[in-house]
């Protein structure tokens, strides 16, 4: 079966609340594991989003996985970081997605290869997220980067990510740059601090973009320490590492502390996007536990 695009754009477009997923994909030519990992969000799910090699490790293309789930019947997201691409391949990655039927993006810089597995790759980042978006935008209305006319220009779905601390202005003013050209979402860094988040939603919803609050459970208090420590943008406050530190189940602690997250800002935002660490075998339990 083919999946016809359409229910995640026009959920976002006609405000209603979406829930999207996150899948990594497969170290290795065989997308059975990943298609094993959609197979637990079945249905759960409006959309899949993609990483493209994230954490700067090397993996399958998500453009190719993502045409993979789009045959399984699933609606990818693909990301497209700068990182690994200069505006030539960029492009060319993009007309063949087009060509392949996968209209969603979700844009971002890209964490840099320092963080991965090939040390001694060499970042590209010959544009950021806000030129790459722009030039996506530029392609839609018929011209490549260098204004050269394109036949059957693509049409896409864009999304960006953002930090949800509103004191970090300049990363507040390189998002609002990104919606200048016109975005159809904005999908956060994980939320842990609600009235931090609350705070974001305010400065912005001058823009009026659907907002997609990014959800991580955390499994231990290790794993929450591990993230202060080493994922940018990223505060775990010591109320909920403590509750951690003193659960006998700390994965069940971790989805009751999501679970109170997403009822405490459902109402605020449009949607969720769930990044377990890991599968997603815990993803259903945590809907439901959450009233979806």
């Amino acid at each position: 079966m083919i999946y016809m695009q359409g229910s995640f754009v026009d959920k976002i477009r006609s405000r209603n609340f979406v829930i999207t997923a996150e899948i990594t994909p497969p170290k290795g030519s065989n997308p059975f594991n990943a298609i094993e990992d959609a197979a637990l969000i079945r249905n759960l799910v409006d959309a899949i989003n993609i990483t493209d090699n994230n954490r700067g490790v090397m993996r399958m293309s998500p453009i190719s996985l993502g045409k993979v789930l789009q045959q399984q019947g699933y609606e990818p997201i693909i990301q497209m970081t700068c990182r690994d691409r200069n505006r030539l391949a960029l492009q060319s990655d993009l007309l063949g997605a087009a060509a392949l039927g996968l209209k969603n993006f979700c844009i971002m810089t890209g964490d840099h290869v320092s963080c991965g597995d090939h040390l001694g790759a060499k970042s590209v980042y010959d544009l950021d997220s806000v030129q790459l978006i722009s030039m996506i935008r530029k392609m839609e209305s018929g011209f490549d980067f260098s204004g050269n006319k394109l036949e059957d220009p693509p049409e896409f779905i864009l999304g960006a990510v953002s930090n949800i601390n509103p004191l970090k202005k300049g990363q507040m003013l390189k998002l609002r740059k990104k919606a200048t050209f016109g975005l159809d979402f904005i999908q956060t860094q994980a939320v842990y601090d609600t009235e931090m988040f609350k705070n974001f939603c305010k400065l912005i919803g001058d823009l009026e973009t659907p907002i997609i609050a990014g959800i991580i459970p955390l499994k231990s208090a290790r794993m929450a320490r591990f993230m202060n420590a080493n994922i940018p943008g990223i505060h775990i406050d010591g109320e909920i590492i403590d509750r951690l530190d003193m659960s006998k189940d700390p994965i069940q602690e971790g989805l009751d502390i999501s679970c109170e997250i997403i009822k405490d800002i459902s109402d605020i935002c449009q949607g969720i996007h769930l990044m377990p660490v890991g599968q997603h075998l815990n993803t259903q339990k945590l809907l439901k536990q959450a009233g979806f």
